[in-house]
């Protein structure tokens, strides 16, 4: 399990002003290494070289390379209009996290710092005719660089901000955080299947902010009671809304002065569900795109029945035949599952809310239905079942043409058959 810090890192590092700084302190370090390489470089080089050359080209990245970055940046802010408006706001941070867009922004800074600080440090004198050949020399190096960089963000721009750009990118994200949770459902502790089997004798714990979980560390969780006497009883998920007046674990045994203070640093709460330790929230944000497609402004139908498609993939993960299980990691934490119900109510209750009147969406979610119902998984067959009944009997309100409510009664009796099968 990924610990506390270690999620903080991860997220610091998705951050475009980190990259972009990580750029920039490079770009000034490799602008700067020339003074310490010239003693180095053969007093002949420079007039067979020509030590001038590197000025106009230095001045050329700086004035091109400034006005490339705010293009870049403007674009980029469209892109994010563009998610919000066409796809869902919560799409939008996954955008912002785009590693191909950050080091494209974070190249062109970095291009225009080391030419700014080559020509401060030319019109100072630093470099000498010795020094100049060495800047020559990484100037070629940065230029090929910004080649590359450009020929990438064309391609990269092409997609960027774009439907199903976007919703490919919500796939991947719940796909990873279904994968993770598949591999280790409870979070490296052990299963509590019903918070009834929490002792009467446990303390409850109470968060301090309101807000989602983002982050539960496990671990830390677990060395609170490594003596082996204590048990944490942990009842609320990454992606749960919590408020001091409901508790979100219980501690067993802990005699800790200051256990209430530590086993809440446990739980990272923030003002929004983040996506890693949440694969729901992926459900939701999918759902989500389909319903503002099925929305009446926009009324595209194909995209829904996209997302239906994707969500049949995210949801076959959960039925992938199960891993050899491996000792529990945290033997002293108790962690509730993720509920398979939960997941088709995120994923196909919107959809099938919005998508009633369309005949073609409700189609589409009793194929579904049918693919998942067989993929025997336990509770598949139920939840497909009765999500299929749900969502013919919005339809059967909705639409008005007979011939289409019967289509959508064949496919929704054939669920329960091939679940039967």
């Amino acid at each position: 399990m990924m610990s506390h810090w270690a999620w903080l890192l991860r997220q610091l590092s998705r951050r475009i002003w980190v990259r972009a700084s990580l750029f920039s302190v490079a770009a000034v370090v490799t602008a700067l290494v020339a003074i310490v390489v010239s003693p180095y470089i053969p007093h002949d080089l420079p007039t067979k070289i020509g030590s001038d050359a590197v000025d106009n080209i230095l001045g050329i990245i700086a004035s091109s390379m400034l006005a490339v970055t705010t293009f870049s940046l403007s674009t980029m802010v469209s892109a994010y209009s563009a998610a919000t408006s066409n796809v869902t706001p919560r799409a939008t941070k996954l955008i912002m996290e785009d590693a191909t867009t950050q080091n494209v922004l974070s190249t062109f800074v970095g291009s225009f710092l080391f030419s700014l600080v080559g020509i401060i440090a030319l019109s100072t004198g630093l470099y000498g005719d010795r020094g100049r050949v060495v800047l020559f020399a990484v100037t070629v190096i940065v230029i090929v660089a910004i080649v590359v960089t450009l020929l990438r963000w064309i391609d990269h721009l092409s997609r960027l901000g774009r439907v199903t750009e976007t919703t490919h990118r919500v796939e991947v994200a719940a796909t990873d955080a279904m994968r993770i949770r598949r591999k280790d459902p409870f979070l490296g502790g052990r299963p509590l299947h019903d918070t009834r089997a929490i002792p009467a004798t446990a303390r409850p714990i109470f968060p301090a902010n309101i807000g989602y979980i983002q982050h539960l560390d496990t671990g830390a969780l677990n060395a609170i009671t490594e003596d082996g006497s204590g048990r944490i009883y942990v009842v609320d998920l990454p992606g749960n809304f919590v408020a001091p007046t409901e508790p979100i674990a219980y501690a067993d045994g802990v005699t800790l002065d200051d256990q209430d203070q530590m086993i809440r640093g446990c739980f990272t709460i923030g003002d929004t569900r983040s996506f890693d330790q949440d694969p729901r929230f992926g459900a939701v944000v999918l759902a989500e795109i389909a319903s503002r497609a099925l929305s009446p402004g926009i009324n595209d139908p194909g995209t829904a029945i996209d997302v239906i498609g994707r969500a049949v993939r995210v949801l076959s993960i959960w039925g992938e035949p199960a891993e050899a299980t491996s000792d529990v990691e945290y033997p002293n934490v108790f962690v509730p599952p993720v509920e398979v119900a939960d997941l088709f109510d995120d994923l196909f209750t919107p959809i099938a809310r919005d998508g009633a009147s369309t005949v073609e969406v409700g189609v589409r979610l009793q194929k579904a239905f049918c693919t998942l119902s067989r993929l025997g998984r336990e509770g598949y067959a139920d939840s497909a079942i009765r999500h299929a009944r749900e969502a013919l009997q919005r339809a059967e309100a909705a639409l008005v043409i007979e011939a289409d409510k019967e289509r959508l009664r064949r496919l929704a009796s054939a669920v329960g058959q091939r679940a039967a099968d």
